[in-house]
C-alpha cells in the first residue's frame, strides 16, 4: 500500500493533479495504465456517469454510477471539475473525489479530452496538463485501423476528430510524443517526478517536433 508523502513539518504533503489528454489513437490510456503500475503514489480519478452499469463493472471502481437527476444536482452545486455529455450519457470528474485524494498525499491522474482539460484549468489552475501526440499522422491512422472493430466511415470520422484535437496542443504545459511506448512512459514519469522543463509546449524543440507531425511550419 502506498504511504502518504510527508511535508517538512511531519504532516501529509498534498499531491498534484495531472491532466493527461490526447487525440484518439495516441495511446493515452495505455500510458496512464503504465504510470499507475509504476508508481503507487499515483491515483486514477474515477469519473461519475449516468450511463447504465455494464456486466462486471463495480460502482466506485470503474465509475461512480448516478442517475440523471443526481448528476444535474451535482452540476448545479458546482461539484465537478469538468463534465460533458458523450453521446447519450453524462460524464464528470468529481471535485471532492479529487480533493480527497490530493489531501491524502497522492498525485492524481485525470484522463480526459482537451475540452475537459480546459474546464479543469479554469477550476483548478494549480493543475498541470500534458498532451500526448502520435509520432506521425500516418501512424495515428495505422493505430486507429489496427483496432479492427470499426467501419471505414467510423475510422475516417475518428481520424478527422483526432486531427482536430491535435491542434489544441499549445493549450497544455507539456507535450509528449508517443513514438515508442516505453520511452514515452519514461518521459511521462520524468515529468511527474519533477522534470517539467524537458517537454514544455512552448520550447522551440517541441514546436518543431509538433510542426513536423502536423505538417505545418513551426511557429517562432
Amino acid at each position: 500500500m502506498a504511504s502518504a508523502a510527508e511535508s517538512d513539518d511531519g504532516g501529509v504533503r498534498a499531491g498534484r493533479l495531472w491532466v493527461i489528454a490526447a487525440p484518439s489513437g495516441a495511446g493515452k490510456t495505455s500510458l496512464v495504465r503504465g504510470l499507475l503500475a509504476r508508481d503507487a503514489s499515483l491515483k486514477f480519478s474515477i469519473s461519475y456517469t449516468t450511463r447504465p452499469k455494464r456486466s462486471g463493472e463495480i460502482d466506485g471502481r470503474d465509475y461512480f454510477f448516478v442517475s440523471e437527476a443526481e448528476f444535474q444536482e451535482m452540476v448545479a452545486a458546482q461539484a465537478f471539475l469538468e463534465h460533458a455529455r458523450v453521446f447519450d450519457h453524462w460524464y464528470g470528474t468529481g471535485r471532492r473525489h479529487v480533493e480527497d485524494l490530493l489531501a491524502g498525499g497522492f498525485s492524481v491522474l485525470l484522463e480526459i479530452d482537451w475540452q475537459g482539460a480546459r474546464q479543469v484549468r479554469e477550476r483548478a489552475p494549480e493543475s498541470a496538463c500534458i498532451f500526448i501526440l502520435p509520432p506521425t499522422v500516418a501512424e495515428l491512422e495505422r493505430r486507429l485501423r489496427g483496432r479492427g472493430t470499426d467501419s471505414e466511415a467510423t475510422i475516417q470520422r475518428r481520424l478527422r476528430d483526432s486531427l482536430a484535437d491535435m491542434t489544441h496542443w499549445q493549450e497544455f504545459d507539456q507535450v509528449v510524443i508517443n513514438d515508442d511506448f516505453e520511452q514515452a512512459l519514461d518521459r511521462l514519469a520524468a515529468i511527474i517526478a519533477g522534470d517539467v522543463g524537458s517537454h514544455r509546449s512552448d520550447s522551440p524543440r517541441t514546436r518543431r517536433a509538433v510542426a513536423a507531425i502536423l505538417g505545418v511550419a513551426p511557429r517562432t
